[in-house]
């Protein structure tokens, strides 16, 4: 964190969307202007869009909201937050401290330069834009308790993006959350313990708020952003703190009722229910229509053989 002290305080000063000099920031910050210089450089690698105009200085292409703690803490009532505005993983942090942490402890960050999703995969993650959390669980009942563990997630996020605005959000099985047919979160769930003992689950969330447009050209895959399935898009300190609020009582009542109390819930917004998909699972690849999913949390797909359960793969539109 100290390394980036002077660059944190820098956005700050330009959070506001206004013109800032280099004079004045220099000042500001006890640094000469070309150091001023140098610092924008590194933010504008986080993601940034800050721009220059000669006589007048710096400024963010539109003002941010940055993280605030205790807003968080004030409004969701979490049992343990950290708030780390560069950070390599939200879910690392948490899983490197698995153990010293309660259950329900929340790691937060503006910025991640090593965000990761499902399968190794990147998650791009710029700076004040979207929403990164991961939330650490120990689940006493143990490691087969948490099989469909990210689909409860993802019926607690897309729940809580409806109720602040955004009513078309739905679930997308395993583990994502659409709009429009556009991804717009993604869920990893990382898990360690021993046979026999509790479990101990790392849930993680990348939430695209306001993705800037510089990022778009390394997405490989059709995504949106809340604001355009939110009429009045929230702050992302409420989103935030209603997330926190919302996946720990969804955890919660998880531990008393298993994926049974669930399968309503996530066929009510699935994304594809009742859908022509394709099922991939390795190099396999299976047409049918979509039909929910079971208690198991397993896929339903009818093909002309009947209606199957699949536990693996990813599925996508016919066509896609």
């Amino acid at each position: 964190m100290k390394e980036h002290a002077t660059r944190l305080a820098l956005i700050q000063l330009l959070a506001d969307g206004s013109f800032h000099s280099g004079e004045k920031l220099g000042q500001a910050l006890g640094i000469s202007r070309a150091a001023i210089a140098k610092q924008i450089k590194v933010i504008q690698g986080w993601g940034l869009d800050i721009f220059r105009v000669q006589g007048k200085g710096y400024c963010l292409a539109s003002p941010i909201e940055l993280l605030n703690k205790e807003s968080i803490l004030t409004k969701s009532d979490c049992a343990h937050l950290e708030l780390i505005p560069v950070i390599d993983s939200t879910n690392q942090y948490l899983l490197d401290r698995v153990g010293q942490l309660p259950s329900g402890s929340v790691c937060l960050a503006e910025y991640q330069e090593a965000g990761r999703g499902r399968r190794g995969r990147q998650w791009l993650s710029p700076f004040g834009s979207n929403l990164y959390l991961s939330i650490y669980w120990r689940l006493d009942a143990g490691m087969a308790a948490a099989m469909g563990l990210s689909l409860v997630v993802g019926v607690a996020i897309a729940e809580t993006l409806q109720q602040l605005g955004a009513p078309d959000v739905r679930v997308k099985w395993p583990n994502d959350i659409y709009y429009k047919d556009q991804k717009l979160a993604g869920i990893l769930v990382e898990m360690t313990g021993q046979a026999g003992d509790a479990a101990h689950l790392v849930i993680g969330m990348g939430l695209n708020v306001s993705m800037p447009i510089k990022e778009q050209a390394e997405i490989t895959q059709a995504w949106t952003n809340l604001a355009q399935a939110c009429d009045n898009l929230p702050s992302r300190n409420q989103l935030a703190a209603q997330l926190i609020a919302h996946l720990t009582q969804t955890l919660i009542d998880y531990e008393q009722q298993g994926l049974t109390g669930f399968v309503e819930r996530w066929n009510k917004i699935d994304n594809f229910l009742n859908r022509p998909v394709k099922l991939l699972i390795g190099e396999r690849t299976i047409e049918g229509i979509a039909r929910g999913i079971d208690v198991q949390g397993a896929l339903l797909l009818e093909t002309d053989e009947g209606v199957t359960p699949y536990i693996g793969g990813e599925i996508s539109l016919r066509g896609c």
